[in-house]
C-alpha cells in the first residue's frame, strides 16, 4: 500500500493547570528566597505565635523570617501559616534585582545595515504580539545557559542549510557549532541538505546565530539543530519516512522534535486518519515512552479540526497568529489545538475577539528568517512569502529548548512539564481560559523562562488541549 503523504505546513501562498498558590498561572512574577516565607505577627500576638523558627524582627519592623518545613513549598507555607492564630499576613521573601535593563537586544541588522535592525523585520519576537524574545534572552543569560544551550532540537523536514559539502553552503548565519549530525531519509545518505529553503527557515527560526552581526536572530540560538530530512525538494515526504525519522530523533538524543508539516485533507476535503498512519502514530508513541516533545504545525486550510501528525496523541498542536494577534486566516483551529505562536498573513473571521482583527484589511507581515532565497537556489537572503502554522511551529519548539536550558523547571523536567509549563505561561487570547480557537493562547517565551518559586505539578488538575 502506498503510504500516505504528507507536505510541509509552511506556506500558506502556494482549565489551565493551576501554579500558584491561588490557582491562577504565573502568580509570582519576582523571584523569591527558596525556603523561606516573610510573617507579619498579629499586634499583641505572644511572642513565638507564628512559629518558633522564625528570625528575630528588626528595628521598626514586626516582620520576621520563617523557614518552610521540609519537603515543603513557599506556596504551601504561606497557605499553612496565613491560617495560623496570631499571624496577620504571610508572604513569599520575594528577591530584588538591579534596575538594569532586562532585554538584551543583539546586533544583527536584519535587511538594513544599520546595528540592531533586526527588530524592525522580527515582529514576531519584539513586537506587542511576539513572542517577547529579548525578555526570555536575559532570562537564559542570568541562568548562565544563553540561547537555549545544550539542547538538541530535531528539525525533520526538507532538510538544513547546515555545511559546506558537495557544492552545498551552509547558511551565513548559522555557526559551525549549530549542528549534530543528522541523516537525510529521502535519498538514503548522511547529507540532509536543504534544496527547498522550507527546513532552512524553520531551523533559523529556532538556532540562526544571535548578535554575530549578520542576518536575524534565533530564539533558542544556543542550541544544537539535528536536522533530519523527510521531505523532498517539493516539500513532500511519506509517513513511512517521517517515522523513520521520528525514531532516529529519539535515538540521536533529541529532546524536542520539530514536526513543520501536515497531512492535508484530500480532493474531496477527506481528511486522514490515525489507522491510515499506524507507523507514524507508533514512531510517535515511540518518542513519548522516550520523553522527547513533539511540536507540530495544526495545518493551513483554516479548517475546524486540526490535521496530522499534530493530532496524535502527545503531540503539541501549534496554531499561527497574524502581527495584530488575531488567528491567521490560513490556521486550522479545533479539538485538540494546545497553543498558537506568530504565523503571519491576514487575520481570520473566526474566533475574533478583540477590535484591532481586521480580516479585510491589508495581510500583516510574514515570519521573516535567512534561508535560500528560491527553491535549489545555493545563495542565501531573507525572502518574503513565508506565512503558516510551519513557521508558527518552531516558535514553540525554540521556547521549549529554553526552558529546558533554563533550568526553571529544575534539572531534569520531563516533556510534560515542559509542555505544562508551555500551556500555563501562554498569553490568553479570545474567550478567556482555554478554547479551540488560541489552545491556551500565545507562546510567551519570556514568561515560561521567568524563574519560579516552585516547580510545576503534573497531577494537580488537567491541561485543556491534549
Amino acid at each position: 500500500m502506498t503510504s500516505p503523504r504528507s507536505r510541509l505546513a509552511g506556506l500558506a501562498t502556494g482549565a489551565l493547570l493551576a501554579l500558584s498558590l491561588f490557582g491562577t498561572a504565573n502568580a509570582w512574577a519576582a523571584d523569591v528566597v527558596p525556603g523561606e516565607v516573610v510573617v507579619t505577627p498579629e499586634a499583641g500576638a505572644p511572642a513565638g505565635t507564628a512559629t518558633a523558627a522564625g528570625t528575630p524582627s528588626v528595628a521598626g519592623s514586626d516582620a520576621i523570617t520563617v523557614k518552610t518545613r521540609p519537603g515543603e513549598s513557599v506556596g504551601a507555607a504561606v497557605e499553612r501559616l496565613r491560617r495560623t492564630p496570631g499571624v496577620k499576613d504571610a508572604v513569599p521573601n520575594y528577591v530584588a534585582k538591579v534596575a538594569a535593563d532586562p532585554a538584551w537586544l543583539p546586533n544583527d541588522p536584519g535587511r538594513h545595515t544599520k546595528v540592531g535592525a533586526w527588530q524592525k523585520v522580527q515582529w514576531n519576537f519584539v513586537g506587542p504580539w511576539g513572542v517577547r524574545a529579548p525578555e526570555a534572552w536575559a532570562n537564559l543569560q542570568a541562568a548562565g545557559k544563553p540561547g537555549g544551550k545544550g539542547v538538541i532540537v530535531a528539525v525533520l523536514d526538507t532538510g538544513v542549510a547546515y555545511s559546506d559539502r558537495f557544492g552545498y553552503q551552509r547558511s551565513p548565519d548559522f555557526g559551525p557549532g549549530t549542528f549534530v549530525r543528522g541523516y537525510d531519509f529521502v535519498s538514503k545518505t548522511d547529507f540532509p541538505r536543504d534544496r527547498n529553503g522550507h527546513g532552512t527557515h524553520v531551523a533559523s527560526t529556532i538556532a540562526e546565530a544571535t548578535d554575530n552581526g549578520i542576518g536575524l536572530t534565533g530564539l533558542a540560538y544556543g542550541a544544537k539543530i539535528l536536522p533530519v530530512r523527510v521531505l523532498d525538494d517539493a516539500g513532500e515526504g511519506d509517513a513511512n519516512t517521517i517515522a523513520r525519522g521520528v525514531r532516529y530523533a529519539v535515538d540521536r538524543g533529541a529532546k524536542i522534535i520539530n514536526l513543520s508539516l501536515e497531512f492535508a485533507p484530500d480532493e474531496n476535503g477527506v481528511a486522514l486518519k490515525a489507522a491510515d498512519i499506524p507507523q507514524l502514530i507508533s514512531a510517535l508513541d515511540y518518542a513519548h515512552r522516550k520523553d522527547v516533545l513533539v511540536v507540530a504545525a495544526s495545518g493551513n486550510e483554516g479548517a475546524g479540526s486540526i490535521d496530522y501528525p499534530a493530532k496524535a496523541s502527545y503531540v503539541m498542536a501549534v496554531g499561527a497568529t497574524t502581527e495584530r494577534g488575531c488567528l491567521s486566516a490560513f490556521s486550522n483551529v479545533g479539538k485538540g489545538l494546545d497553543m498558537v505562536a506568530p504565523g503571519g498573513g491576514a487575520d481570520s473571521s473566526h474566533g475574533r475577539s478583540k477590535d484591532n482583527c481586521r480580516p479585510d484589511a491589508k495581510p500583516g507581515r510574514d515570519i521573516s528568517q535567512v534561508t535560500l532565497v528560491a527553491q535549489g537556489a545555493k545563495s542565501f537572503g531573507i525572502p518574503g512569502g513565508y506565512e503558516g502554522t510551519s513557521m508558527a511551529a518552531p516558535h514553540v519548539s525554540a521556547t521549549a529548548a529554553l526552558i529546558l536550558a533554563s533550568g526553571v523547571l529544575g534539572a531534569k523536567p520531563t516533556a510534560r512539564d515542559v509542555e505544562v509549563r508551555l500551556k500555563t505561561t501562554a498569553r490568553d487570547l479570545g474567550t478567556p481560559g482555554y478554547d479551540r480557537t488560541y489552545g491556551t493562547g500565545l507562546v510567551d517565551a519570556a514568561a515560561a523562562t521567568a524563574p519560579v518559586a516552585v516547580t510545576p505539578s503534573t497531577t494537580d488538575g488537567a491541561v485543556s488541549g491534549d
